[in-house]
């Protein structure tokens, strides 16, 4: 989820400083009233009202990444998981977990193949 807008913050807090109630500022603008509290004391702590960094770690394929995941799932687009680590590995030097190549994809909207594919058959 996104931080809202410092245009947004701006003119809650703008509201507060002209006296209106807590409750009336958050229906107006309709966010919560523990949500005007917080970028109060914000305000008053820091002077500013840009959001906090946010917390977690970065994911190991990230925004960077994109452009080259892209392409490895186009070129293979029914490799597993397990399939699609192991090609990374060769190709970034870094081998990510299958669970981190499983949430980069769902980031990229691509579904994951479940299970191995079968081979040819002989008759064809």
């Amino acid at each position: 989820m996104k931080a809202y807008s410092l245009d947004l913050r701006s003119r809650v807090l703008a509201a507060v400083e002209a006296g209106a109630p807590l409750v009336s500022v958050a229906e107006r603008f309709q966010v919560g009233v523990a949500t005007v509290r917080r970028w109060v004391r914000l305000h008053e702590a820091t002077g500013s009202l840009a959001p906090r960094p946010r917390r977690g770690r970065r994911p190991r394929l990230g925004f960077d990444d994109v452009a080259a995941l892209d392409a490895q799932v186009a070129a293979a687009p029914d490799a597993t998981l397990a399939e699609h680590c192991a090609r990374w590995a060769e190709t970034h030097g870094r081998r990510p977990s299958r669970s981190a190549m499983g949430r980069a994809l769902q980031r990229r909207d691509w579904r994951r193949k479940k299970r191995p594919s079968t081979p040819a058959n002989k008759t064809l």
